[in-house]
């Protein structure tokens, strides 16, 4: 029988391997997706390719596209194949796209590779969120999230870094052979330490690995609530779920805030060195920027997610998509080359963890049966707005407009900003029983 007594004390060292896994996945995720912009002015100075800026934008959206697909698909068939085999499944696919554009002899087949490598990428991100938000300590679920997220930005910077070192000298296609490192590095740790959520084993009628797994963590032993239902019928009722009468106003809201907040993820990631090329700034610093922007974000996730475990992420992610949408105006003013490192910083302290803090949020609006299923869309239908931001990106630069391109991601922030702010508002009063997410009163803490 499931123990319903509190969970067993839980800290970050108990579950330090969980999330230092997920954190390594996820920094691959990072680089994978920033060493298409790392690598992006060599792909468009190479003639073989026939690049142009609005075809590299419609490759990315290629990109993007993948992963809304791979993000719906991992987000309802994780509690059906287990978190486990997902997760592998979704590093082998972004490395073997990696590979493709390694090898691609023109821009169709490197277009596939980066389609390939957005499947991987889409799948991965709602099951590691989902992942932490599961094995997080009592009450520290947004700073678990938010240092994930870190790795995302450290991958981001390690892409920057190896496209200034390696692109240069020995072309692009070596910078997307390290792409390939992943498969070998990260899917064996994967598959020899990363555990199996208890719920979905406990769901498969593995009772007792589902309680090992428990006990192991310091997680409650998962009942018949906590579980995911089996089969079909199962995952459709998970997807209904996001409809019911709680939910059905906040999940188009939390949608609508993914779709902002992943616009500016992949149009800035995508785009930044070429708007500050157009901006007037030299090749080497524009490139820079993007791995500013990113060490930036590195420490956004950090504040972040200490700030919204104290005062909820709502607030945070509100907030920080405000002064996201004030550090891209003022991007679009000539600034002297150390203010505008100074301002990318800023800008991405702001930007990337709005972003993160909607998928805090999204954890604490869906129960734990429904989580997986909710970052999955939550994640696969903002992925629309990654689609749309590198496209937007390569139609605002064949114009020659930059100003319009930084003008754009700052209405984007104020959009993101009003629909997040509104969740607290229409999320009806159903009772999240996850211990992680109560306050010490035992409400669920949304804000």
């Amino acid at each position: 029988m499931a123990s319903t007594s509190s969970p067993p004390d839980r800290s970050f060292r108990t579950v330090g391997v969980v999330i230092a896994l997920c954190w390594l996945a996820v920094f691959f995720d990072g680089m994978d997706v920033n060493i298409y912009g790392a690598t992006m002015p060599h792909l468009l100075a190479d003639e073989s390719l026939g690049f142009s800026t609005a075809l590299a934008g419609t490759i990315g959206s290629w990109t993007t596209f993948g992963m809304l697909i791979g993000a719906l698909a991992a987000g309802t068939l994780t509690d059906w194949l287990g978190r486990k085999p997902l997760v592998t499944a979704s590093v082998v696919l972004f490395s073997l796209g990696s590979a493709l554009c390694a090898m691609a002899p023109g821009a169709a087949v490197f277009g596939a590779g980066r389609f390939v490598s957005g499947l991987g990428l889409g799948g991965l991100m709602p099951i590691g969120l989902a992942i932490v938000a599961e094995f997080a300590p009592p009450r520290r679920a947004a700073l678990a999230t938010g240092l994930m997220m870190t790795s995302y930005h450290a991958g981001g910077m390690a892409a920057t870094g190896i496209g200034l070192a390696v692109a240069p000298e020995h072309g692009w296609r070596w910078v997307f052979w390290a792409g390939v490192l992943p498969a070998v590095i990260a899917v064996p740790l994967v598959l020899k330490w990363l555990p199996e959520s208890p719920g979905v084993l406990f769901a498969k009628g593995r009772t007792k690995e589902a309680y090992a797994v428990a006990d192991r963590f310091g997680l409650t032993r998962p009942g018949v609530t906590q579980a995911p239902q089996a089969g079909a019928k199962g995952r459709l009722s998970a997807i209904s779920a996001l409809f019911a009468p709680g939910t059905r106003w906040a999940t188009p809201l939390l949608w609508i805030a993914s779709f902002a907040g992943l616009l500016l993820v992949y149009g800035v990631s995508t785009w930044l060195p070429e708007l500050m090329r157009a901006s007037g700034y030299s090749l080497s610093s524009s490139v820079t920027f993007l791995m500013i922007i990113n060490a930036g974000g590195i420490v956004g996730m950090l504040i972040a997610g200490r700030t919204a475990d104290r005062f909820g992420p709502v607030k945070v992610s509100a907030l920080w998509f405000v002064l996201t949408a004030c550090g891209t105006f003022v991007l679009r003013t000539e600034l002297p080359l150390g203010a505008a490192y100074a301002v990318v910083f800023l800008t991405g302290i702001w930007l990337f963890s709005a972003q993160v803090m909607v998928y805090a949020a999204t954890s604490r609006v869906y129960a734990p049966s429904e989580r997986a299923t909710g970052l999955g869309w939550v994640t696969g239908i903002g992925r629309t707005g990654a689609v749309v931001g590198p496209t937007v990106g390569g139609v605002v630069l064949a114009g020659g407009n930059a100003g319009l391109g930084f003008t754009t991601f700052a209405v984007t922030a104020v959009l993101g900003a009003a629909a997040i702010s509104l969740v607290p508002l229409v999320k009806g009063g159903r009772r999240d029983t996850t211990p992680a997410l109560l306050t010490a009163e035992g409400r669920p803490s949304l804000p």
